[in-house]
Parts: structure tokens; sequence; C-alpha cells
């Protein structure tokens, strides 16, 4: 009965594509959007899609099934969800360390994301406004020089997260999702299709597409890797809170197939939309995130209707920031209201207020703290980066492959995932107990030593 009444504190979700819209969400973000492309155009093209491709079959799938599997079989936030199903398991309740883990690692990616993201919605204006009377390049040294004109964006953009977790899973995140979701797809294949007529798209499918394997390195193997993991919100909790409202007859493994196939759907498009214009006017593909915001503008600046094309862009860009950072807040603000603490409007202020607080931090670290280092040589942003994306999702990622693979129940695990395939479930508690651990705790460990002697032993 706890559970029910857990369930009915936050609600769940009404029909079975409301998870798959609010899961995709949560896996798209910026960094499908500028990260992939990027990533996959600098390291052998159609070579890293691949490697990209096998790796969230053996890693990122398996973790994401695992972790729906505990966020339903509680239906609480995740440092609930892990106590309970440890405890339902014989097992001690220190597991629930995963969960504050995860919910530390969301609120210090969420304080940083906010930033950026207040960044485009500023470049909506931007690219309406712009002329091209100044260079794209100073255009962004402009934005970020000033650290009133980031808090404000800043500001903007959490009050828009908190306001939509406030209103709840059902009138809140999941009737957003259902608005935002439909919407970054329609933008998404406009763009795309604009791409296709405007600018040079068989540079760009050749680009993404033509596999280069004398590009593949150790590197591009653990960006791929990394992409692949944290391209799918793992180890962060927001798959798992978001697993907690999901309906008791819904089918957990093609669902995650589905999030998977539309998370890596839209960092294709995202290629195939950014590319064309970006050859069509000879500027430098290799630009990372300057790659968003000062080759695109510059393209807008120079094409028919850019005026109109741009803000697009930057809307496209804004909704699938926000569309991750309500999954970011979710988790932290279902454990405090669960927990009679706070009500959730009062969770959801509260935690975001810290987020916020942190965010100045980051905000600072591209004008006022640029030279202030955190940790080791990094400024106050890289370092909340390399904590959370570097160091604390990994990790939880690995704790909960090992949990479900070796300590969880089977019985309780075949209780949630119902009627399956016995090669496929076979499968999956194979790359759940030994693939997916080992191949995270080498993401993990390759951020902190250098274990590219490994790959090069092999690869001879």
């Amino acid at each position: 009965m706890e559970i029910q009444k857990q369930l009915k504190s936050h609600g769940a979700w009404v029909g079975k594509w409301t998870f798959i819209l609010a899961a995709t969400g949560s896996a798209v973000g910026l960094g499908n959007i500028w990260g992939f492309p990027y990533k996959a155009g600098t390291n052998g093209g159609g070579a890293f899609v691949l490697i990209y491709l096998g790796c969230i079959v053996i890693i990122g799938l398996p973790i994401m099934i695992s972790e729906i599997i505990i966020g339903r079989r509680s239906g609480n936030s995740p440092i609930n969800a892990m106590r309970k199903v440890a405890i339902d398991s014989g097992q001690t309740q220190a597991w629930q360390l995963v969960g504050w883990s995860g919910i530390f690692a969301g609120a210090l990616i969420l304080s940083f994301y906010s930033v950026i993201a207040g960044i485009c919605l500023n470049y909506i204006f931007i690219a309406v406004s712009s002329s091209g009377a100044i260079s794209a390049s100073e255009e962004f040294g402009n934005v970020i020089s000033s650290p009133i004109n980031l808090l404000f964006w800043h500001t903007l953009f959490m009050v828009l997260t908190t306001l939509i977790v406030a209103a709840g899973v059902k009138d809140g995140i999941g009737r957003m999702v259902k608005i935002l979701m439909p919407m970054l797809g329609f933008l998404m294949i406009f763009m795309v299709i604009y791409s296709i007529i405007n600018g040079d798209f068989n540079r760009a499918m050749s680009f993404l597409f033509a596999p280069d394997f004398s590009n593949v390195t150790s590197d591009t193997v653990l960006q791929a890797m990394g992409q692949a993991f944290f391209s799918l919100s793992l180890g962060m909790g927001s798959i798992m809170a978001y697993g907690a409202y999901m309906p008791k007859n819904q089918d957990i493994t093609s669902t995650s197939f589905t999030v998977a196939s539309l998370d890596t759907l839209v960092a294709i498009l995202a290629g195939l939309a950014i590319f064309p214009i970006i050859f069509a006017f000879n500027l430098e593909p290799g630009s990372g995130p300057g790659l968003v915001f000062v080759s695109m503008l510059s393209a807008f600046n120079q094409m028919q209707f850019g005026q109109l094309i741009g803000p697009i862009f930057f809307i496209l860009l804004s909704v699938a920031a926000l569309s991750s950072s309500i999954s970011l807040l979710e988790p932290g603000v279902a454990y405090l209201s669960e927990e009679g603490i706070l009500s959730r409007g009062q969770a959801a202020i509260a935690i975001s207020f810290f987020v916020w607080v942190l965010g100045i931090g980051s905000a600072l670290s591209f004008n006022v703290w640029s030279d202030f280092h955190l940790i080791s040589e990094k400024n106050f942003l890289d370092s909340m980066d390399f904590l959370a994306n570097q160091i604390l999702l990994p990790l939880g990622g690995m704790l909960i492959a090992i949990f479900v693979g070796w300590f969880m129940k089977e019985s309780l695990i075949k209780d949630e995932i119902g009627a399956i395939n016995p090669v496929i479930y076979y499968l999956w508690r194979f790359f759940v107990r030994f693939i997916a651990p080992a191949c995270v705790a080498y993401i993990f460990l390759s951020q902190i030593f250098d274990l590219n002697w490994i790959f090069d032993f092999y690869s001879g």
C-alpha cells in the first residue's frame, strides 16, 4: 500500500507515450544537438556513429532498463527507490547513497546547464535582430562578457523549469513534454528540410556518415562510450524517477528501445540540420560549442530569411534544453515532497534556488571569475562539469548496473520486466552484469588516469 500512496502523491504518466516523450526529453539535450554531430564529424564520421550505436546497445540500454526497473518497482524517488529495492532484496539500505549521488549530480549539471540554456534563450532574440553589422564571434563575446546579461537569462530559464516541475507529474511535466517534444520534432524536421534545400547536404552526409576508421583512436572509443552513456541521462536519477511514474502494464524493454532510438534519431537529425548550413557558407565544422553560437549565427546572418530561420533554430535548442532541465530537477523534488519535508511547489523552489546560486559561479566563469580555478586548472563551470559528468554519473551508472546485475533479487526483476524473450533477457543480464559495469568503469577511470595505453596495446 505504501508504494501506491507514494505513486498517488506524485501522480503517474497518462498513456504509455507520456513516459516515452518524458524520457526522450530527458535524454535529448544540448549535447545531442551540437555534441553528437561535432564528435561524429571529427572522429571518423560513420565509424564513430557505428561505435556509438554499439555502445548504446551494450551500455546505455542495459543501464536504462535497470533504472526503470528500480524506479517502477518502488514507485519512489531515486533515494527511496534504491533503499526499498535493496531492503526487498535482502541488501543493506546503504545502496540509497546511489540515489543521493544521482540527485546531487543532477543539481550540479543543472547549475551550469541553465546558464548555457539561458544563452540559447538570449540568442532567439539576438538572431531576430542580428544584421551582421558585427561579427558572430564579437556578438558571442558581448553576450558572455556581461555578468548581468548571463544572470538574467539563467534566472529566466530556472524560473521556467521550476514552474513546470512544481505543477506536478501529470499537469506539469506530463503536459509540457506533450507540447515540447512534438515541437522539438517539428522544428528539427523543418531545419533538416531547410538544410537539404539550401545547404551542402552531400558534403554533410559524407562528413557525418562516411566511415573513416583511420581516425578511430582510444579517445574516439572513449568519446562514443561517454556520449552513449550521458546521452541517455543515465546515473543522475532522472530515468529512475520517471520510471516510478510508469504504468505497470507498460513494457519496460520495448519502451527503453523506443527511447534510445528516438534519442539517437534526434542526434543524427541535428547533424543533418546543422552541417549542410555550415558547409554551404564555408564555416569551420570542428568548432565545438562555438559551432552553435558563432558559426550558426554567422550563417544565419548571410542566408536568405536568416532572421526567421535563426530564431527557429535557437527555439529548437531552448526546447531541447528545457525538456532535459525538468528531468534534472524532478528527482530531488520528488524526494522532498514524498518525505513530507516540503510540498512539491516548495521543494521545486528550494532546490531551484540552490541550483540558481551555484549557477552564478558558472555564469561568472565566462567573465569576472575567468581566472578563478576551483579544481586543478578548471574554472568554476568546468569544475562542476568534471564532478558531475566525469565522476558522479559514471560512478552512479556503474553501481546501478552492479546492483541490478548482482544484488537485486531476480524474482523482483522478472516481476517488473514481465514476459520477455528468454534470449533477450539473458543477453540483457549478461550485459548488465559484466559488459556495462566494465565499460563504465573504463569511462570513469579514463577521466582520472591515462588509459590510452590499454587501447594502444590491443590495437597494436
